[in-house]
């Protein structure tokens, strides 16, 4: 399955300005592109409206991204691989919107749990515990930062 290359282009023009560099945490274009050519990873972009913003669709503002989510599945069980809303696009609730629709179209998918890994210290532990995620493990160590320091991974989990 060959992903929809406007697909990729909206989930980048967000990478590119919600990760700090500093953590390396953003994928670069091959490695999303690369994880949407397998069948079971999904990604979903929101506008600033919070809609989904459908595959080939060039319709003005109603299509610029403004924050995305990739997921991989397996069995009962999704991974939340990446989450990302755009810096000027913070603090309207846009986080929450992407997750509701994740629940649902993992639901869809006949997912019981969800889980996902972040560093430790990473201001998005608020949104996760927000929509239902605790932490189930760590990881000590287990991210290098681009100076060399290592952090801690947590691992949440979530039942839908």
């Amino acid at each position: 399955m060959t992903p929809c290359p406007l697909t990729i282009d909206r989930i980048m023009t967000v990478m590119e300005a919600a990760f700090d560099p500093a953590y390396g945490e953003a994928w670069n274009r091959r490695q999303v592109n690369d994880a949407l050519a397998m069948p079971s990873t999904h990604a979903l972009v929101l506008n600033a409206n919070g809609e989904p913003i459908e595959g080939s669709s060039h319709n003005g503002r109603d299509s610029i991204p403004a924050g995305f989510v990739l997921t991989r599945f397996a069995a009962d069980e999704e991974e939340l691989l990446l989450i990302a809303v755009a810096p000027e696009m913070r603090g309207r609730g846009l986080g929450e919107k992407l997750m509701q629709h994740f629940f649902d179209m993992a639901k869809s998918r006949g997912v019981n749990r969800i889980f996902l890994e972040m560093r430790r210290g990473n201001p998005a532990v608020h949104l996760y515990r927000k929509v239902g995620f605790e932490p189930i493990g760590q990881r000590p160590n287990y991210y290098r930062l681009s100076n060399g320091e290592r952090i801690d991974a947590i691992t949440f989990g979530r039942s839908l």
